[in-house]
């Protein structure tokens, strides 16, 4: 695909920037930085499972995977993760702590920064699918059924390894500073 710089329109040349092979423009400053997307994935607990949905939209039409999703430009990672429980899985969920951060290198389109998430369905909501889902459903953790992405397999196994542990819930906003104390 051929890339264009922004301010004058000319065609991007491959050119060696800070040790790496970047496309810039021959004739000014511009260069394209291939930023990493920021997704979410919540490992949503419900009736002693987890809550998966049968994807009905590419990649991995037909398989399951966990609710989540891309993190708007505008939008807090804890608040787009529990946007896309409500547009995947159809309920309302609480998010109960930070599982971690991963990467999904790409090839042929920007690498993924994903933040997991333990979650569970807030004040009796019933899961249901949503455009995105052919079907939803709850499952054991020793009863899953094939994972679709090796990324959402890496965030189960977050999950297994954060069993027990005390848990803070992760803050969908910024802590506020703490005034200093007079003595």
């Amino acid at each position: 695909m051929a890339h264009f710089c922004l301010r004058c329109g000319r065609p991007l040349v491959t050119r060696v920037i800070e040790g790496r092979e970047l496309e810039a423009c021959p004739d000014d400053d511009f260069v394209l930085w291939r930023d990493p997307k920021v997704a979410t994935a919540v490992v949503v607990e419900a009736e002693g499972g987890i809550v998966l949905g049968r994807r009905s939209i590419e990649p991995g039409y037909g398989e399951w995977c966990l609710p989540g999703g891309f993190v708007n430009h505008d939008e807090d990672p804890a608040v787009a993760a529990v946007r896309e429980c409500l547009e995947e899985i159809g309920a309302g969920v609480e998010l109960l702590e930070l599982l971690g951060v991963y990467h999904v290198a790409k090839t042929t389109a920007s690498s993924i920064v994903g933040i997991a998430y333990r979650g569970r369905l807030a004040g009796g909501a019933a899961i249901s699918a949503g455009s995105e889902m052919l079907e939803v459903g709850v499952f054991r953790l020793d009863a899953l059924p094939e994972i679709a992405f090796p990324s959402h397999r890496q965030v189960l196994t977050m999950y297994d390894g954060a069993a027990g542990r005390s848990a803070s819930p992760p803050s969908p906003t910024p802590a506020r500073p703490t005034q200093p104390r007079r003595r």
